[in-house]
């Protein structure tokens, strides 16, 4: 077996540390020998089901050590995880099922209408025992033997997740098991995780960013405290009964937190938090403003990751305040590149591509070979910018869609993505741009979206749909942009929500496709 896989992690923390707690849910407890047991249990039944290897297994459940285990138990045979969110309709359900072929389904009671509603016909496995003739973890922790060896190859593929994109159905990137656990190696280095630690794993376990909270926590047998973010008065108290340390979080998240003043804690009773991460969206002055008051002791990393890698950039804490709308420098073992058209390294302040270099590179889309090819590029389109020794081109990079710049020291700054750029009257403009005004000057506005919409004189026309707790004159928002934005940047249609739709329910991407819809059924 390959030691640059999850399962090694596993073996090693059950060997050295078998009483350390691994997973605290509510007020049930794991050690780090336990969960070996049961994983072991769950992968031998697994392995006994006869499936081809490589056949997809997927996990549709609540958040649970039930599910921890399931996951770890996949990820120690030589099929393929594939995590499908609870919070998914029937229909996008059964899309990711017939997408990549799930052969077997773990799930929990609750779940089994939603299977049988879409017809499924592979094999189904639940965590408790049910009425129905289906196999459970109950049963197999019963029956089981706990011996279990494996050989896995790191170069595997390991993983498929499903994001949204514009289509309305996620697409699948493929992942192998040697970037599962550089992705752990590599946060473990730049945030210094340590033994002691105890991870929130409020994340949900269908994303990278989630999943990799799992596993840097194995990886520094660390703890893990599971908790589903709902009410912020029990997040809190999530943080101090579980001593956590620290707390990955999206930016809706942080927004979300601190809502209601009247719930929030004493800094006091929050000062075990030493590490507070952002991924997955923009950062405004209000967040860090938030954390910097509440979480007395904690830094603060902002980080910038990619669909098709696991992470290309992060912003030191001790920058955050100097350049808070920066994406930071590389993460260890990254290269970026920012390239113009014509294939040249941008200068500083000029805007090009984000061309990711180096580790963490997953593998590409599955069954989808045009969107493969679409970001995943020889090396060679470096050419003009690295040396290329001995004609060697079959290096893979990722050609990001992100259009970025760099400042005078280095720095990265987002602007937006290729496919969302705004044209009016001759200009190109980036929505990321306006976003970020709005949320810096004008902090009542919870969430923003800024988007066009065809319009015959100006080629397209700018819209700005935002949510807040109350709706703002629409006056005084195009006061205060004008005093910081260009003319031909000012939006011509502003739209109140009291809240904005995502582009799924597991997912905090808002969904601009919809909001479209909306803005031009009401012209």
């Amino acid at each position: 077996m390959s030691i640059n896989c999850i399962r090694a992690l596993i073996e090693k923390a059950a060997l050295v540390c078998p009483d350390k707690i691994a997973v605290i849910d509510g007020a049930k407890k794991l050690s780090y020998g336990e969960l070996s047991k049961k994983v072991n249990q769950v992968a031998r039944y697994f392995s006994e089901l006869e499936l081809p290897s490589g056949s997809r297994i997927g996990i549709y459940s609540h958040k649970s050590y039930e599910q921890i285990i399931a996951v770890l138990a996949v990820l120690s045979t030589e099929h393929i995880f594939v995590p499908i969110s609870r919070l998914l309709k029937a229909e996008q359900v059964e899309h990711i099922i017939k997408d990549c072929g799930i052969s077997c389904i773990v799930t929990d009671k609750n779940k089994i209408k939603n299977i049988d509603a879409i017809d499924y016909n592979g094999k189904i496995m639940t965590y408790e025992a049910s009425e129905r003739d289906i196999v459970s973890f109950e049963e197999i922790y019963k029956c089981c033997s706990d011996v279990y060896t494996c050989n896995i190859g790191d170069y595997k593929n390991a993983a498929i997740t499903y994001s949204f994109g514009l289509t309305g159905f996620p697409r699948g990137i493929v992942m192998t098991h040697r970037n599962l656990i550089d992705s752990a190696r590599v946060v473990s280095n730049y945030l210094e995780l340590k033994e002691e630690d105890v991870i929130s794993g409020t994340l949900p376990f269908i994303l990278d960013y989630g999943l990799n909270q799992l596993f840097v926590s194995i990886y520094h047998h660390a703890t893990l405290a599971l908790h589903s973010l709902v009410l912020p008065a029990d997040f809190f108290n999530h943080l101090i009964n579980d001593k956590v340390t620290v707390l990955p979080v999206m930016p809706p998240h942080i927004t979300q937190m601190f809502d209601d003043s009247s719930r929030i804690p004493n800094a006091k009773l929050l000062q075990n938090v030493r590490i507070v991460t952002s991924s997955g969206g923009k950062i405004t002055p209000k967040m860090i403003q938030d954390i910097e008051v509440h979480f007395k002791k904690a830094k603060f990393y902002s980080m910038h990751g990619l669909t098709e890698a696991f992470r290309s950039t992060y912003l030191d804490p001790a920058q955050l305040k100097i350049r808070p709308n920066s994406i930071g420098k590389p993460i260890p073992g990254v290269e970026i590149h920012v390239i113009n058209e014509q294939g040249l390294e941008c200068a500083p302040r000029e805007i090009g591509e984000l061309i990711h270099r180096g580790g963490y590179i997953y593998k590409g889309y599955w069954k989808s070979k045009e969107d493969t090819q679409k970001r995943y590029k020889s090396v060679d389109i470096l050419k003009n910018i690295v040396n290329l020794e001995g004609d060697l081109t079959d290096e893979i990079v990722v050609a990001s869609g992100d259009f970025v710049y760099r400042d005078e020291e280095g720095y990265l700054y987002f602007v937006s993505r290729k496919d969302d750029m705004i044209k009016v009257s001759g200009f190109r403009i980036s929505p990321y741009e306006i976003e970020s005004v709005v949320y810096d000057k004008l902090p009542s506005v919870a969430q923003c979206a800024v988007f066009s919409i065809e319009n015959e004189k100006t080629e397209e026309e700018i819209v700005m749909v935002y949510g807040a707790l109350r709706e703002i004159p629409k006056n005084e928002i195009l006061f205060e942009l004008k005093k910081h934005l260009p003319n031909h940047m000012i939006p011509s249609i502003i739209v109140y929500k009291e809240k904005l739709p995502q582009t799924s329910p597991s997912e905090v991407k808002i969904d601009k496709e919809a909001l479209r819809k909306e803005v031009l059924e009401l012209r």
